[in-house]
């Protein structure tokens, strides 16, 4: 008898482990699209840093801005990425006192709310970086655009 309390103790807290889990699984595809698009920014700097020195003067300020707006997503990106991985670390740790406060009976209740809470914050920095990081992207194409040839008639 005292066997299958223990499991059904074990599946309960199964359970409640799920939406927290479902939540990195989230944080993790989210990590995934920021690491893509941090590596096409360092890419496409490296691109225009490659042939820098062989571009006209209206090209070279144009270069110059570009490389400014990339410089400023990957810092954004890098920060977006942080934020998020330490909120992933936050859930984890929360999952972990999850089991370990009911297996031992611990009322760390607060605690766990305040990991929750900390966690959520930080994935909400992370959004918002990320989405600063999207508006510097429009920007540099924007930028782009301005350069094209106008069309007349």
């Amino acid at each position: 008898m005292h066997e299958a309390a223990a499991v059904s103790t074990i599946a309960h807290q199964i359970q409640l482990a799920v939406a927290p889990v479902f939540l990195l699984a989230g944080i993790g595809s989210f990590l995934n699209v920021m690491a893509g698009r941090l590596a096409r920014t360092v890419d496409r700097a490296r691109d225009i840093e490659r042939e820098f020195a062989s571009f006209e003067a209206e090209r070279l300020r144009l270069a110059t801005a570009e490389l400014y707006i990339l410089d400023k997503r990957t810092t954004l990106a890098n920060l977006a990425i942080s934020a998020c991985t330490a909120a992933a670390f936050f859930v984890c740790v929360l999952v972990a006192l999850l089991f370990v406060a009911d297996l031992a009976a611990v009322g760390i209740g607060r605690p766990i709310a305040w990991l929750f809470v900390i966690a959520m914050g930080l994935l909400i920095l992370g959004l918002l970086l990320f989405l600063g990081e999207v508006w510097l992207a429009m920007r540099a194409v924007r930028l782009r655009r301005d350069a094209m040839p106008h069309r007349r008639g």
